[in-house]
Parts: structure tokens; sequence; C-alpha cells
């Protein structure tokens, strides 16, 4: 069965304009981003690449779900959370490796996800993003009352980073550790977005009437992406726990969610990679307004949140795409 296509009407995307490069323009992206991502923790503190990132991952996970399948999650912290949690008992209780205790976290948070998602992709709209919201709020509250294991308000606390022959008490080396994680899971989402399941999701999150009416289980799709999604961002809360060797319990506050969608909305909605450059942003901008002493980081980020939804509709990343697209019909005209 063929995949529904997209409504006339939808503008090619920043990620559909990367697709139809030229393949050596698609090969210098991304020889530039590995680069970059390999200079990273030279050029700024380790720990802070580090925690770019997690929010990296933790953006692309929810761009999933808000960019390419429609649906506004404010839950996405109960799977952030929950992965971390995880992680870290594995790590503390069992010694594992960390890679291991990671992917202990992440197939948690995916195991997590079925039924709520099951229950919650069965709304649309404003209604899903409150159903998702009020599961992670419930997951808090079980983490906070469960102290027995999540030791409450203290957290889990010396979080080890194991790995076999190699020491990872400098976070410089943890960063390098870290990294292929990281690419596996920014791997696994664009495999899942330029695939078949993908366009099908595009489909969806154009036209559901249509979608079903062609013949697919609408509300199954949009299930497994939930639950994709959440597979993701637990592996970016497994690494954020490792690297911060403590799990507080504010990794499962709804305003982790909150964080995670303004990233996704300044480096651009369905672009998929813009959650990196968002990421990027305000994980720096966190950094460097902490270590001046200014205390209201919230107003600063809500504002730039504020100003990049008014100039940049499609983010930093869909914008300047955009740019580019509108410039190379120009020379061909």
């Amino acid at each position: 069965m063929e995949a529904p296509a997209a409504s006339p009407g939808r503008p090619r995307s920043a990620l559909g304009a990367v697709a139809t490069a030229p393949a050596w323009v698609r090969y210098a992206l991304l020889a530039a981003g590995l680069g970059f991502a390999l200079w990273l923790p030279n050029g700024l503190y380790p720990a802070v690449a580090v925690d770019m990132l997690c929010w990296a991952l933790f953006a692309v996970a929810v761009d999933l779900l808000l960019g390419f399948t429609g649906l506004m999650s404010f839950g996405h912290a109960a799977f952030w959370g929950t992965s971390a949690y995880v992680t870290g008992l594995v790590a503390i209780h069992s010694g594992a490796p960390f890679p291991l205790a990671v992917l202990a976290g992440a197939v948690a948070a995916a195991v997590l996800a079925v039924p709520i998602g099951y229950l919650a992709v069965k709304r649309t709209g404003i209604y899903f993003a409150m159903v998702t919201l009020a599961f992670a709020q419930m997951i808090y509250f079980i983490a906070n009352e469960w102290r027995g294991v999540t030791r409450g308000e203290n957290g889990l606390q010396g979080v080890p980073r194991v790995l076999p022959g190699v020491d990872l008490t400098d976070d410089y080396y943890f960063y390098y550790a870290a990294l292929p994680i990281v690419l596996v899971g920014l791997f696994v989402a664009w495999r899942i977005v330029h695939s078949p399941f993908g366009r099908v999701l595009v489909g969806i999150c154009d036209n559901p009437a249509r979608a079903r009416a062609l013949g697919y289980p609408v509300h199954r799709y949009k299930l497994v992406a939930f639950v994709l999604s959440a597979f993701v961002a637990g592996l970016g809360g497994g690494l954020f726990a490792v690297a911060h060797r403590f799990v507080a319990l504010d990794v499962l506050h709804w305003t982790i969610s909150g964080k995670a969608v303004i990233v996704v909305v300044l480096g651009g909605i369905g672009t998929l990679w813009g959650g990196l450059i968002g990421a990027a942003i305000l994980v720096r901008l966190e950094d460097w307004l902490s270590f001046s002493g200014f205390e209201s980081i919230g107003l600063v980020t809500g504002g730039i949140f504020v100003l990049v939804v008014l100039l940049f509709r499609k983010g930093i990343w869909g914008s300047v795409a955009d740019l580019v697209a509108r410039w190379s019909a120009r020379r061909r005209e």
C-alpha cells in the first residue's frame, strides 16, 4: 500500500530541502556536523558539551512527535526522567558498563510509553498534550513517594561511570565515550523519518482522515511513533544521569518537557536537526547566564523564544534552509 502523500499546501520542510540537495552538499553538512561534534569539548567546558548532546537527543525525540506526527507532548519528561532513574539504579546496583545502563533506561522508557501512548494517541491537539502532562505528573508523584527506590527528594547519588579499560572520571573523556551513543540515537531518528513508516507519519500529520481512508491504522502508527520517541528521549535521559552522576527529582518535572519543546521550536519544528542547534544555543546560554550571576535565566530564554516565534516562524534551521532553497530557486530561473 502506498504511503499517503503530503498535502499540496504543505510547505517544503528544511529536512526535505537537505534530502533533495546534491550529494556533495549532504556529505559536506555531515562532515561539518561530525567535525563540530569532535571539536566541541575543546571549545567549551566538557560538562556543558555533554549536556548539549543529551538535550539534542531529547529535542530530536520530541520533534519526531511534534514535527512529523503532529502530536504536542508536554509529558516527555516522564520518559527522560524514568530512563535517568533506571540508568542510575542499574549502574549503582549492578556495576554494568554505562552504555548497558543507558540502554536499560531507554528500554524502560519505551515500555512505559506503551500504556501511556495507547491512551494518549486517541486524543489530538491540546487534549493529547494534557493527557501526556497528566501522566508525567503522575510519574513525578510516584517517584517522589517511592523513596525506598528513588530516595525521594534526595535523589540517586554517586551514579558510576563504568567502561572497562577506560577512566571516565574526566568529563572530557566521558564526552567522547558518550558521543557514539548520541550518534546512534540520531541515526535511529533519521532512519525513522526517511523510512516508509516515516512517510506515513507525515501523511497522518497532514491529513489523518485521508490516511485512515487509505486503510492505515492511524492510532497504531501514532503509538509506535510515541514509543520510538520515548526510546530516543530515554537515551538522552540515561546519558544525562551518568554525566551528572546524580539523578534529582527535577528530571521528571513538567518544566523539563516545556524546555524540550522550546528547544525544538527554537531550532525548527519538523527539521529534525534543528533540535541540535536549539539545544546547543539554549544550554550554552543558560551556562553563560548562570556563570555571569544572572538569576532570572527563564526571563531571557523565554524572551528569546518569543522573538523566534515572531521573527523566525520556522525556527533557526528551518529559516536558514528556506532562504537557501529560495536562493537556489532564483538562480535556476
